[in-house]
């Protein structure tokens, strides 16, 4: 049930897939796969990057914010309906977050419930409302941060939030035993932002270059082509960490 009705491409789900690293990684998937799309932003006509991607692959746009009280059951229904197509997930791939600078005595209880909405809450909530729509020995594929290794000391909030996101993992991959496998990626830096120095990052690990999603897409490709692993955490920071 994973593949098109009309062929064989497999379906791909990307939450977050409209901007930065999470459309990059569309355009590079598009390339072999059919795919759905969420956003936290309704989609609108100036979303014409999608006339990108390759012109055999069938692509589902969704709106999905994680403020909204009603995302549970919007997530159903969008799923309910995709499913009454026949779609089923190949992989689920957890893109979704935000990356808020707030340090130490900045916190507020509005301001960590934002941060943790977005990077905890949300994908718990994607992951729960994906797995019965994964096909069996598919994927679900959560983007975490290198963060988990090293703690940000400007971005602690994220931080906790990204290692709470590294202990569903292995709690996933348990939960859903045997029939979907789960697994996790801790990034270092990837398409840093224009008030970054790319070079000054780069400095910052072993091999001395930044990241790129072409990086990221062997690794998800990898999982999703390796049916004996799960519960794993795969690390691509260049070796930040360890510098």
């Amino acid at each position: 049930m994973g593949g098109d009705v009309e062929g064989n491409r497999p379906w791909w789900i990307l939450t977050g897939g409209s901007r930065r690293l999470g459309r990059a990684l569309a355009k590079g998937l598009a390339l072999g796969h059919n795919l759905v799309l969420t956003s936290s932003r309704p989609w609108t006509d100036e979303d014409h990057w999608q006339t990108e991607l390759s012109t055999e692959t069938q692509v589902r746009t969704l709106r999905w914010d994680a403020s909204d009280p009603g995302l549970v059951p919007q997530m159903m229904a969008d799923l309910e309906r995709l499913g009454a197509e026949g779609i089923r997930f190949q992989s689920a791939v957890l893109v979704a977050g935000t990356f808020p600078e707030q340090p130490f005595g900045s916190w507020t209880s509005a301001s960590l419930q934002d941060t943790l909405a977005v990077n905890l809450a949300f994908p718990m909530l994607a992951a729960q409302a994906l797995a019965p729509w994964i096909q069996d020995l598919g994927s679900l594929q959560l983007i975490l941060d290198t963060a988990i290794h090293r703690p940000m000391q400007q971005r602690l909030p994220y931080s906790a939030a990204k290692a709470g996101l590294a202990t569903l993992v292995p709690g996933l991959a348990r939960l859903l035993a045997p029939r979907i496998r789960v697994a996790g990626h801790a990034l270092g830096v990837m398409l840093p932002d224009e008030a970054s120095s790319p070079d000054t990052l780069a400095e910052l690990n072993l091999l001395k270059r930044n990241g790129t999603p072409e990086d990221l897409l062997r690794a998800l490709r990898y999982v999703a082509e390796s049916p004996y692993l799960t519960g794993e955490i795969l690390t691509l920071d260049g070796g930040r960490r360890w510098a």
